[in-house]
C-alpha cells in the first residue's frame, strides 16, 4: 500500500511539471482525433453565426454582409408590427404543443407495450411495424395523406362515410389540417422515438418486478412504481430537448401541405421566413433573418427554462 501510494504521488508530481506542450507531444493522436470535430463545429457551426448579423443590417447582397447598412433592431420593429407574423406566431405555438402534447407519452405508452407484449415473433413484428414509418421521406408521406384522404378515391373517407353516413371533405376543410399534421407525424415517429424507452425499460432489474409480483403487484402497479420512476431521466432529457423546437415547426412537411384553402392554419414562422426570404424580384433577405433570429433565441431561452425546472423538480437535467 505504501509503494503505490507513493508510486501514484509520483505519477502525478511529474504530470505536473509536464507542460501544455509536452502534453499534446504525448498524446498528439488523441488531440488529433479531437481536432477533427473541433474543426466541423468551428467552421460548419460557429463561422456561420456571422450571418446572423444580417437580421440588424439591410441587406444587399450586392454589398455584402459588411457593406449592407446597420440598421439595429429595425428589422425586429417590422416584425412585430407585421399583420402575417402575428397569425403565424399562434399557429407555430398550436401546432408545437399540439405535436409535444402528443409526442411525449405516446412513445412511452408504446415501449411499455411492447415490453409486456407476449410472443417474441408478435411483438417484434409489431416493433418493425412501428419503426418503418421513420424511414419513409416527408414528400411520400404528404402523398399518402393526398392520396389517402382524396374526396374522390380516398379509403380513409370511404370509411368515414360508412361510418356516420355522411361523407367528410377533409383535405377540403382548412379546420382539419393541424389534425393531419400532428397525427401523421405521431404516426411517424412514435415508434423510432419508443428506442430510447424501450432501452430505458430493458436496464430495470428484473428481480424487482419478481418481488413485485411475489407482494401482490399486478401490471398497472409494476408499471407506475417501477416501470416510469426508472424511465423518469429519459423522460425528463427527451421533454427538455422538445421544448428547444416549439417555435421550429418543420418547415419541408408544412409547405407541402400548405394550400391556399387552409392558409390561415397552415402559415407558420418556418414558412413566413422562407416566403419572405424568397418572394419577389427582391428577396427581403433581412427581415427573413430576424423571424430565424428570434426563433433561435427563444428556443435556447425555453431550453434553459425547462432544464432549470426539470432540475429543480426531479433533479434529471442535461447539465
Amino acid at each position: 500500500m505504501k509503494f503505490n501510494r507513493q508510486k501514484r504521488e509520483e505519477i502525478i508530481t511529474s504530470k505536473k511539471k509536464e507542460t501544455w506542450g509536452q502534453e499534446i507531444k504525448r498524446n498528439w493522436q488523441l488531440y488529433l482525433m479531437l481536432a477533427l470535430p473541433f474543426i466541423y463545429i468551428v467552421v460548419f457551426k460557429y463561422y456561420p453565426m456571422v450571418g446572423a448579423q444580417i437580421a440588424f443590417r439591410k441587406y444587399v447582397p450586392a454589398f455584402g454582409i459588411w457593406g449592407s447598412k446597420w440598421v439595429g433592431l429595425y428589422q425586429f420593429e417590422r416584425m412585430f408590427s407585421h399583420p402575417i407574423f402575428w397569425k403565424a406566431l399562434k399557429n407555430t405555438i398550436t401546432l408545437s404543443t399540439y405535436t409535444l402534447l402528443l409526442s411525449i407519452p405516446i412513445p412511452i405508452v408504446l415501449a411499455i407495450c411492447f415490453e409486456y407484449a407476449r410472443g417474441k415473433f408478435f411483438r417484434k413484428s409489431v416493433q418493425m411495424s412501428a419503426f418503418l414509418p421513420h424511414f419513409l421521406s416527408t414528400v411520400i408521406l404528404v402523398s399518402l395523406i393526398n392520396l389517402l384522404f382524396d374526396n374522390r378515391t380516398g379509403v380513409f373517407i370511404h370509411i368515414i362515410q360508412n361510418i356516420f353516413g355522411a361523407k367528410v371533405n377533409v383535405l377540403g376543410d382548412a379546420k382539419f389540417f393541424r389534425h393531419l399534421y400532428v397525427w401523421s407525424g405521431i404516426w411517424q415517429g412514435a415508434g423510432w422515438s419508443s428506442i430510447l424507452y424501450i432501452s430505458a425499460l430493458s436496464g430495470v432489474d428484473t428481480q424487482i418486478h419478481e418481488a413485485a409480483i411475489i407482494d401482490g403487484a399486478n401490471k398497472w402497479r409494476r408499471i407506475w412504481h417501477i416501470d416510469l420512476p426508472s424511465i423518469r431521466p429519459t423522460i425528463a432529457i427527451m421533454t427538455i430537448m422538445s421544448m428547444g423546437s416549439i417555435l421550429s415547426v418543420g418547415f419541408d412537411k408544412t409547405y407541402m401541405m400548405q394550400n391556399p384553402i387552409n392558409y390561415d392554419y397552415s402559415e407558420v414562422l418556418a414558412t413566413l421566413e422562407f416566403s419572405m426570404g424568397t418572394a419577389g424580384s427582391v428577396p427581403d433577405y433581412s427581415f427573413a433573418a430576424a423571424i430565424g433570429l428570434a426563433v433561435s433565441v427563444v428556443s435556447f431561452v425555453m431550453v434553459m427554462i425547462t432544464n432549470k425546472i426539470s432540475k429543480t423538480l426531479s433533479d434529471n437535467s442535461l447539465w
